[in-house]
Order: structure tokens, then C-alpha cells, then sequence
């Protein structure tokens, strides 16, 4: 007790270790789901997912305790939403490059971070982005992800004529994936905790009861696995197959750096948007809208993404359901040190985690996507200087299924609209230097 008290200010900070720890177990519950979603997604790359159920949970576990320790902050960190899918549909998926040249870029992404964090950098660069620009960025990520989401369970398919077409709803996973989403979108509803975690295990337990009763048949050759485990506790698989295994060559340096600088953007704004949201939730802003200890809560983000990339998994960030702990009560680092250890006792039940289908974590990304969308009202569409390059960020993530693509003729758009219409003073040097970075790596293809 006095240990943790020295440690977290437990007193000072108005709160108490039953506070804290319960605090700390609500955000897990909300965000276990990346325990199960994470690998789903990297694995389309061809990763192995038992070893990358394993780096998820100890990358979650360690940067969230640099955020304990570092910082004295009640948030969680993990492998990133939207970051993920970049990393496997974008990188691996569109572009061709192995999943280790991807690892390599996160790595890369994490060194930068930490330089710019003990600079001050990193804030100076939220500051110059538009905020419009950062709101259509989350946007277009919520309806990327949504659409991963669909596409895994078979909801979405391919189609010669239409690019994309609505799949077969008379197939047991997708009509499971669908019943799911409504499931998880009523408990979210009701404000259920765990909310996203409890549809992922609903969803999953009708799957087992389908396939209790014949209705779901295992078809290894056609993607139907067995949706029974084996076991319940084991020892964790092996990081082997994925840890230490950065690849540095094979990729054009003008292409590792644009994918390196996607990374940095996207979740640039991912953690910093967090860290404000839920420190102002939690009352941690000062009078001068300022978050005390930031540069910590950055260092923990930066050292977490570095590490991650390591052990094999992709960026690692700040959590926006660290919102549940702070509701909760949860006003220091004991609540992240209690998500902490949690995500290291997930790692024994290995045998249920790799069991989960695809179908069931459809309904977690399809309701992430929404919470990401939400955005949308606060972006002024009135401003068309304004309104295109939001529109067209989010309209090109989706239709060109590339964020990074989003990401360019955003920016481009808006450089060009504010020059042309006369409004150059609007723009800032980091703007204009990133809109030619973009224009060439355009040109360049």
C-alpha cells in the first residue's frame, strides 16, 4: 500500500487503490478486444497469430506501464486501430512489401517519436495540421476499418463489375457477424463496460453453438475452422516467428519514408487527440489548456511504438477507451499498472484468444469505425477550401482502400485550394513542406 502511494500519489491524486485498480480492470475490459482483433488483422499478412497474440499482449502491457511510470497517467496503450489495418492492408497489402520492412517502419516511426518528443517537436507539428484535416484523417480511418471489418467476414466481396458487392447473407459467418454487430451496437447503447469485448464473446459463443448443432460445418480447405478450443490455459505461443525480424532493405528509400511518414501522421494525431479527450474528460487540462507531464505520456507512447515493433506487432498507442477508467475513477498510473498486468495474465489464455473467428471481431471493428466517424460533425463542410480536402481524405481512404492515399490528396487539396483562392496566409511552412513531399511521392508513384 504505501509502495503504490509513493509511487501514484494515490492521496494527492484524490483516490484510492480499490478505485484505481477497479478502474484499471474497465479499461481492460474495453479494450480486451484488440487481444483478439489485433492478430486477426496482422495476420492477414501472413504473421503468425499466436505469436502475434503474444506481442500484443506484452507490447500492450509495456507501454502501458511506461504510461504508469513515466507519467502518472490512468491511460492504456496497444497495437492501434487503423494503424493495424494500415500496416496490413496498406503496406503489406497494396503496396507488396513484406510484413518485416513494415516492422521496420513502426521501429523507425518510434525512434522519431522519441527525438521529437524530448524536443518538443511533436507538439509543434499537432499545432500546424489543420483541424479539419486531423478530424477527416479519424473519420477515414473509422470507415476504413468498418470496411476491413465487413470485407473479413464475407459482408462485403469483390465484384468484376462494381469493384465490391454485397456478399452471400444466407452464410452462417456472415449472418453470425451481422447478428453480432447489432448485438455489440445494444450493449454500447446501454453502456454496457466492455461493451466491444462482450460482443466479440457473444458473437463467438452463437458460432460455437451453430456449429454444435450442425448449422456451422468446419471446412478447413474452404476458411471454416473449428470454433471450439482446446484448452483454456497454456503457455503462451512463442514471439519466434515474428520478434526481431525488422527488414531494413528490399524497399526504395523514398517509399520506406512515405510509409514511414504515414505512420508518424496518423498516429501523431491519434495519441495527442487522446491524450486531450481524455485528459480533459478527467479534468487533467490546466487553466492554460495544457496537459501537465505530457512529454511522459508522449515518451511512454514513443518507447511502447519502438519496443513494439520489435517484439512484432504494429504502432502501439494511446487508448481512447482509457475514457472508461478515468469515468470510473481511475486518476493515476495504479489504474494503468492494474490494465497492465492484466494484459500480461491474458497471455495464459492463449488457447480461447487464437480460437475467435474473424466473423466475431467484425462487430468490434464495425462499432471502432463509428466511434471514429463521430468526427464528422465537427468538421465545417461550409468552407469548401476547408470541406474538400476533409471530404476527399475520407472519400479516397475508403475507395482507394489506402490511408495513405486519404492522406495525400488531402493535404494536396488543401495547399492548392488555399493558393488558388488567394488564402496563403492560412497556410503554415510544415503544411506546404508536407503537400510537396505528397505531391512528389504522387508524381512518383
Amino acid at each position: 500500500m504505501v509502495l503504490f502511494e509513493n509511487l501514484f500519489k494515490l492521496k494527492e491524486n484524490n483516490t484510492t487503490m480499490r478505485t484505481e485498480i477497479f478502474a484499471g480492470l474497465t479499461t481492460f475490459m474495453t479494450m480486451a478486444y484488440i487481444l483478439v482483433v489485433n492478430p486477426s488483422i496482422l495476420s492477414a499478412t501472413g504473421m503468425d497469430p499466436g505469436a502475434l497474440l503474444t506481442a500484443t499482449c506484452i507490447a500492450s502491457a509495456l507501454g502501458t506501464l511506461c504510461m504508469a511510470f513515466f507519467a502518472n497517467y490512468p491511460f492504456a496503450l496497444a497495437p492501434g486501430m487503423g494503424l493495424n489495418a494500415y500496416f496490413a492492408f496498406t503496406v503489406c497489402g497494396q503496396y507488396g512489401y513484406g510484413w518485416e520492412v513494415a516492422l521496420a517502419a513502426v521501429f523507425v516511426e518510434g525512434l522519431i517519436f522519441i527525438l521529437l518528443s524530448a524536443v518538443n517537436i511533436r507538439e509543434a507539428i499537432f499545432n500546424a495540421i489543420p483541424v479539419n484535416m486531423k478530424k477527416a484523417t479519424s473519420v477515414g480511418i473509422g470507415m476504413f476499418i468498418a470496411f476491413i471489418g465487413l470485407q473479413n467476414a464475407g459482408v462485403i466481396v469483390p465484384n468484376a463489375t462494381v469493384c465490391v458487392a454485397l456478399g452471400n447473407i444466407k452464410n452462417v459467418s456472415v449472418a453470425l457477424s451481422l447478428i453480432g454487430t447489432i448485438i455489440t451496437l445494444a450493449l454500447v447503447v446501454k453502456k454496457v463496460r466492455g461493451a466491444l469485448f462482450l460482443g466479440i464473446i457473444a458473437t463467438w459463443v452463437l458460432g460455437i453453438i451453430c456449429q454444435m448443432t450442425g448449422i456451422y460445418v468446419v471446412n478447413i480447405d474452404g476458411g471454416m475452422y473449428s470454433l471450439i478450443p482446446q484448452g483454456i490455459i497454456s503457455t503462451p505461443p512463442s514471439l519466434a516467428p515474428i520478434a526481431m525480424k525488422l527488414n531494413f532493405g528490399g524497399v526504395k528509400i523514398i517509399d520506406f519514408i512515405t510509409v514511414v511518414f504515414a505512420f508518424l501522421f496518423v498516429d501523431l494525431f491519434d495519441t495527442l487527440g487522446t491524450l486531450i479527450g481524455v485528459s480533459t474528460k478527467a479534468g487533467f487540462i490546466d487553466k492554460n489548456g495544457k496537459l501537465p507531464r505530457i512529454k511522459g505520456a508522449l515518451f511512454a507512447d514513443a518507447c511502447a511504438t519502438t519496443v513494439g515493433a520489435v517484439l512484432g506487432t504494429s504502432t502501439v498507442t494511446t487508448f481512447v477507451e482509457s475514457a472508461s477508467g478515468v469515468s470510473d475513477g481511475g486518476r493515476t498510473g495504479m489504474t494503468s499498472f492494474t490494465t497492465a498486468i492484466l494484459f500480461l495474465v491474458a497471455l495464459l489464455f492463449s488457447p480461447i484468444l487464437t480460437t475467435i473467428p474473424s466473423f466475431a471481431t467484425t462487430p468490434a471493428l464495425v462499432v471502432v469505425g463509428l466511434f471514429m466517424v463521430e468526427n464528422i460533425r465537427d468538421i465545417d463542410f461550409r468552407d469548401y477550401t476547408e470541406g474538400f480536402p476533409a471530404f476527399i481524405t475520407i472519400l479516397m481512404m475508403v475507395i482507394a482502400y489506402s490511408i495513405s492515399e486519404g492522406l495525400v490528396f488531402g493535404v494536396i487539396s488543401y495547399v492548392l485550394l488555399k493558393l488558388l483562392s488567394g488564402r496563403q496566409k492560412e497556410l503554415n511552412p510544415v503544411i506546404i513542406i508536407i503537400g510537396i513531399l505528397f505531391f512528389i511521392k504522387l508524381i512518383l508513384g
